[in-house]
């Protein structure tokens, strides 16, 4: 097969060129070229998504558009990928549009010759709604079982809080936060917190929870532990705490009984 001539092949590579030109100037991502920091061209997406021109854009530092806390690392990561030659392993991140508004992107950076340079290429994808919309999902669940462990009212000076489900510990630590206030404006004397409907329960969880005991002790208010199988009493040992020093019961009903004939 006969080959091309020297004019057809780099006529042939000013084609695909321009045609990659085309491409990545009309991509939805935000893509950036840089060298030592410096933007060398960002496509149209990427000036609009920032809030910004491509004047006002290029030749500026492209650690511009990081936040403080992050610009040291990103630092290291555009070092490694220049001194490996190899695209860096994708990650999220939220950067800052040139009006100061965040942005969270994906971000996948690829080495290439740019103008005969070694340079960065940068993709990075908006997902920011998709972040918004799990900020929002993370706030549902938190208002679900902020509500799944109401504190109810057995009788005069008497409530319980019925745990259920799995507890991670963020919840724990949310649980932490809110039983002690809501305990102070009941108005109670015992309150009984039952483990029975629980699963799923580390040690974490478990200080957060004997945390909740210790604070409402210190409020004046007596804690009854009730519904504390073998497998969670094992935890709850394992983690230093002295159960001796609780009441502990081993359901509901026997902890309403005691206290029943203890308040008359």
């Amino acid at each position: 097969m006969k080959s091309k001539a020297p004019d057809e092949a780099i006529q042939s590579a000013m084609e695909h060129e321009k045609i990659y030109s085309q491409l990545v100037e009309q991509s939805s991502e935000i893509i950036i070229i840089h060298q030592n920091h410096r933007v060398l061209y960002i496509n149209e997406s990427g000036s609009e998504a920032l809030k910004g021109t491509k004047k006002e854009i290029i030749g500026a530092s492209v650690l511009g558009i990081i936040k403080e806390e992050y610009k040291e690392a990103i630092k290291q990561r555009i070092q490694k990928v220049m001194s490996e030659n190899k695209p860096a392993q994708l990650i999220e991140q939220t950067m800052l549009r040139l009006d100061g508004t965040p942005i969270d992107v994906e971000v996948n950076c690829t080495p290439l010759i740019y103008g005969n340079q070694r340079a960065i290429q940068s993709v990075l994808r908006d997902i920011t709604p998709r972040k918004e919309a799990e900020r929002k999902n993370l706030e549902l669940i938190k208002e679900i079982n902020s509500i799944s462990a109401p504190i109810v009212p057995i009788f005069e000076g008497v409530s319980i809080l019925p745990l259920v489900g799995s507890i991670d510990s963020s919840r724990a630590k949310q649980l932490a936060e809110e039983i002690p206030t809501k305990v102070h404006n009941l108005n109670i004397d015992s309150l009984i917190i039952d483990f029975s409907g629980t699963y799923n329960i580390d040690s974490v969880v478990i200080a957060y929870l004997l945390q909740i005991s210790e604070a409402i002790s210190l409020m004046g208010i007596h804690p009854i532990l009730t519904g504390l199988r073998p497998d969670l009493a094992r935890k709850v040992l394992e983690t230093g705490v002295d159960l001796s020093t609780f009441d502990t019961m081993a359901t509901v009903q026997q902890a309403v009984s005691y206290l029943a004939i203890k308040n008359k």
